[in-house]
């Protein structure tokens, strides 16, 4: 998984077991809205908060719209996907500052893997389904790196801040996908 950034500086990598088909599952971690994610409308708005009060704006969440849509209509890239199987997201920016400063022109995997202008970091997102004994393997690996040292302590001090949010976000998203995907949806 994520062979779109095979080296990385930071890393996380969460799973879980659902009782249900690899291909149910993959269209669910695909469908999954913020709405059946509870905690992920407040993880996103405690993100936005310092771009609503400088007035800078930027995206808010639609509740029943996939997550998935909505990140790439934000800025992220769809750098891999094997359907009913992956799919990989990515972005490119500087996540650090108010505005995320994002790189708009990553146009697939081949951009992604090729950026290397000072100052930014690399952010891949993916989910993978493996069939085993009474259902399926999700994993979601997020990876993250730095295209210099400068841009890796800020990351690195950003990383610690988010870390956590991060991940309980993932989390949520893999528990409302097995919810879907078994169909106890909320």
């Amino acid at each position: 998984m994520l062979d779109e950034l095979p080296r990385y500086d930071f890393h996380e990598r969460h799973h879980l077991v659902v009782a249900a088909p690899p291909d149910q599952v993959y269209q669910a971690i695909k469908a999954t809205t913020p709405g059946e994610m509870p905690l992920v409308g407040l993880l996103f708005a405690i993100r936005s908060l310092p771009r609503r009060l400088a007035r800078t704006g930027g995206p808010s969440l639609t509740r029943n719209e996939p997550l998935v849509a909505q990140m790439l209509a934000v800025g992220f890239t769809l750098l891999a996907e094997d359907p009913g199987r992956e799919v990989v997201l990515g972005v490119i920016g500087q996540f650090w500052k108010l505005r995320g400063g994002r790189v708009a022109t990553i146009r697939g995997g081949s951009d992604f893997a090729a950026f290397d202008r000072p100052g930014f970091v690399k952010a891949a997102m993916g989910f993978v389904t493996l069939e085993q004994a009474g259902g399926t393997r999700v994993e979601t690996e997020t990876r993250a790196l730095a295209t210099d040292g400068g841009s890796r302590r800020r990351f690195a001090r950003y990383w610690r801040l988010i870390r956590f949010g991060s991940g309980a976000i993932r989390r949520s998203w893999l528990r409302a996908a097995a919810r879907r995907a078994s169909g106890t949806a909320l």
